[in-house]
């Protein structure tokens, strides 16, 4: 706002050309920041509107800083609670992550061996286990099904985690080990079971004190209905058109290391700044757990360890989207730009991992939604400089120079098809 000010004083106070072309290039610098920002907000409230999605909070991060985080929407429709950064989500499926960091820590510190089978740590596991190896439950290469809900599993039940296991043992394989990919929320919540084994903590325990107190992730932790939870949205589904509260689960399945955590946005951009730095693991383990699994016939999978592997728009992308309990979330990671964006929205249509890919044209754009702003913005300026330059050599050169760069900015944007924020 003050810039805007500036430049509206500048141009109608002062008539000299120099002031003129000061206040013209400085309108050019500050526009993507104005045009994108815009662009995000109106993208996401005709989405709200679209899908009828009661409230969303964003972060958008750039090499492990947030440059924008909001709120939109409400994050309690029976207490009219606007939405905002500091709101508590479910985090669903993108919480499988931290599941992977547990282990991939066990694994560092020797005390965990990637191809270490199950059967090692689930003595009573059954014949269909074997060939069953820790890497095979992180990538979902393991064969064992995912659990569904009525069938398998009783949601409304509580479950200790011996009687998890023994559910999961009377599965019936999917494939043999290392054949196929096929996406199991019950291999991650026998990871949780395995790190509470070798660690002697419980998962959550364990994620709290090696990892969410370390970065300041105060609003983070495991799912909890009894405890007062600040910020805490709610979650939603539409039935028959109607907006309707989550549907309740039994307070141990919502414990589970499948993705059964709280957090927000601006903790999620903690973490985001963690794995930018590489704070806690090798460097080699953050390659294997960025890399896509290699299945028995030498073939390979966009998938690494909770996390899938894919192309936006030209630029590889580091990603995971979730849904649970009325909760649709997702983080994408763009190594190449060193870009982040993270979506939490509530409801469970509301397609969050469909919403980033968006907001990332919109960050990333082309040179054809870009550089054009950026010509009618200079051409003015080009004017006025030109006509001051008759007289100052050193200003022609300036001119000429800008005009190279935004031309070689143009050609750039061209050839590659993105332009960086």
């Amino acid at each position: 706002l003050e810039t805007h000010f500036f430049l509206v004083f500048a141009l109608r106070g002062n008539k000299a050309p120099m002031m003129k072309a000061l206040a013209l290039i400085l309108t050019l610098l500050a526009l993507p920041a104005v045009v994108f920002a815009d662009a995000v907000d109106e993208f996401l409230l005709s989405q709200m509107q679209r899908h009828q999605i009661p409230g969303i909070s964003l972060a958008i991060c750039r090499d492990g800083q947030v440059v924008r985080a909001m709120g939109y929407g409400l994050a309690n429709v029976e207490l009219d609670v606007p939405a905002k950064p500091e709101t508590v989500f479910q985090t669903g499926s993108v919480g499988k992550q931290f599941t992977a960091m547990a282990v991939m820590m066990l694994v560092d510190e020797g005390k965990l061996g990637l191809d270490d089978p199950i059967s090692k740590f689930f003595p009573d596991a059954p014949v269909t286990w074997k060939g069953i190896t820790v890497r095979h439950l992180l990538t979902h290469t393991s064969g064992i099904k995912d659990w569904e809900g009525k069938t398998d599993i009783d949601y409304r039940k509580d479950y200790t985690e011996d009687e998890l296991v023994q559910v999961a043992m009377t599965l019936p394989p999917d494939f043999a080990p290392g054949t196929q990919w096929s996406y199991s929320n019950t291999g991650y919540v026998l990871l949780g079971i395995l790190v509470h084994k070798i660690s002697g903590k419980f998962y959550g325990d364990f994620l709290a004190e090696r990892v969410f107190a370390p970065l300041g992730m105060a609003s983070t932790r495991v799912i909890s209905e009894s405890d007062i939870v600040k910020n805490r949205a709610a979650g939603y589904t539409m039935e028959k058109g109607k907006l309707q509260n989550q549907e309740w689960v039994s307070p141990s399945l919502n414990t589970t290391a499948d993705g059964s955590l709280y957090t927000t946005t601006l903790d999620l951009a903690k973490w985001d700044a963690a794995l930018w730095s590489k704070r806690f693991l090798k460097p080699e383990s953050y390659e294997t757990m960025w890399s896509p699994v290699q299945l028995q016939d030498g073939t390979t999978y966009p998938y690494g360890f909770a996390w899938f592997l894919d192309v936006q728009r030209h630029e590889p992308a580091i990603q995971h989207s979730g849904s649970w309990q009325g909760f649709k979330t997702a983080i994408v990671r763009y190594p190449g730009l060193k870009l982040t964006v993270i979506v939490l929205a509530r409801h469970r249509w509301a397609e969050a991992a469909y919403l980033i890919p968006s907001v990332g044209v919109i960050l990333t754009g082309s040179v054809w939604e870009s550089a054009p702003r950026y010509a009618l913005a200079w051409f003015p300026a080009y004017l006025i400089l030109a006509e001051a330059a008759e007289r100052r050599r050193w200003l022609w050169w300036l001119t000429v120079g800008i005009s190279l760069l935004l031309g070689a900015f143009m050609v750039y944007g061209w050839a590659t098809r993105r332009w960086v924020a």
